[in-house]
């Protein structure tokens, strides 16, 4: 399989169109643009009866206690865990694309409701548990949401849009399945699948 994504060069920096946190007027972040990127996959393999879109950032501290705290740091040596920022699964076989901002379009506080759309079956993203307790925008968030790193991480962070060609129509998932319970379901199915991954932060001192 071959994957494009409009905007998004393998390895270089993500533009601030696609994220959900981006750097503020004399603050360290404000909301985004938070558009998702136009997806564009071919070489399909055949006996594909469905695709799957998934956006995992690998970086994220595990213990992010001091995220976005004035006057420290989050040390590169922390350990780091998977953040969903988009799970998409039953893709029609039919749908080789995705079109920019057709996902997400703007930064919806409390989220957006996953199950069923236009594109297919919408899981939850990992800012469901992330923004858990914030009064403005706890809720469940389904769908697209961009990146936000911490930016006090002395890390650049990786994202990587992964689309997966599948022998089965549709997956066993319903209600607010997470990334890892999708990708558990692929298990078995997958006949190919193509990745680009590119890069950000909101560090001051690590941005280009």
């Amino acid at each position: 399989m071959k994957l494009t994504v409009k905007g998004i060069e393998e390895g270089q920096p993500i533009p601030r169109t696609f994220a959900f946190g981006v750097p503020g007027d004399g603050e360290p972040m404000t909301l985004g643009p938070n558009h998702n990127p136009a997806l564009h996959w071919t070489e399909i393999p055949q006996g594909t009866q469905s695709f799957a879109v998934v956006v995992c950032d690998p970086d994220v501290p595990g213990d992010a206690t001091d995220a976005n705290q004035e006057g420290k740091t989050l040390p590169e040596s922390l350990s780091r865990v998977d953040f969903y920022h988009w799970v998409l699964v039953n893709v029609p076989a039919g749908t080789h694309r995705i079109d920019e901002g057709e996902a997400a379009n703007g930064v919806t506080p409390r989220g957006k409701p996953p199950g069923k759309s236009s594109l297919g079956l919408e899981g939850v993203n990992s800012f469901t548990g992330f923004l858990a307790g914030d009064p403005d925008m706890e809720g469940t968030y389904g769908g697209y949401d961009g990146p936000c790193p911490p930016w006090n991480d002395e890390l650049i962070h990786r994202y990587r849009f992964t689309v997966y060609a599948l022998d089965v129509e549709a997956l066993d998932l319903k209600g607010e399945f997470t990334g890892d319970e999708a990708l558990g379901a692929m298990q078995g199915h997958i006949l190919g699948q193509a990745t680009v991954t590119g890069t950000y932060t909101l560090n001051p001192d690590l941005q280009p």
